[in-house]
């Protein structure tokens, strides 16, 4: 499973508990592949943990930041577009997206997993913007009800409920 994580492009030294104990959890049921749009802020804590459980790493780089260096055993993937640009391909190519909070961005990345059909989990309580969302569409983002969007306080639970994320009308395998 190809598994999308949107996150701040800053960081937030307090979601990195919430991140540990994600990735905790998600490793005892599931090796996903990461996929990210870059290596900073939010995402670069991701992508630390992520590698850290030996899970393979893949960040959507926009043109604006192609010069990020990336740590030993993830693959960056210069996309020559902007960043909103460079979330069609992380969404795209992505099975399930997971959020950690977030602003406009990542908000930009759920509503186009929703509108892509994909499974949708969210972090709640982050005190980042994206935690607005869960008001503004407690099940489905419109009338097409193409994918559920999940919200969630405990990570671990999150990560649990991602395990069981049927994709296809199947449970996603994972491998």
């Amino acid at each position: 499973m190809k598994l999308a994580v949107a996150a701040h492009s800053s960081d937030s030294e307090h979601l990195a508990p919430k991140i540990e104990g994600f990735f905790d959890e998600l490793v005892k049921c599931a090796k996903p592949v990461i996929l990210v749009g870059g290596y900073w802020g939010l995402m670069k804590r991701i992508v630390d943990e992520a590698l850290r459980r030996g899970l393979l790493v893949v960040a959507f780089l926009p043109i604006e930041r192609e010069d990020v260096e990336m740590p030993e055993g993830a693959v960056g993937v210069k996309t020559g577009c902007e960043y909103r640009c460079r979330s069609v391909m992380l969404i795209r190519s992505a099975d399930v997206v997971v959020a950690f909070g977030g602003a406009a961005g990542t908000m930009i990345e759920v509503l186009m997993g929703y509108a892509m059909g994909k499974p949708v989990f969210m972090l709640t309580n982050t005190g980042l913007a994206s935690d607005n969302l869960q008001k503004a569409f407690p099940d489905y983002v419109d009338e097409r009800r193409t994918a559920v969007v999940r919200y969630f306080d405990d990570p671990r639970q999150m990560a649990r409920e991602v395990c069981k994320a049927r994709i296809g009308g199947k449970t996603a395998e994972f491998g």
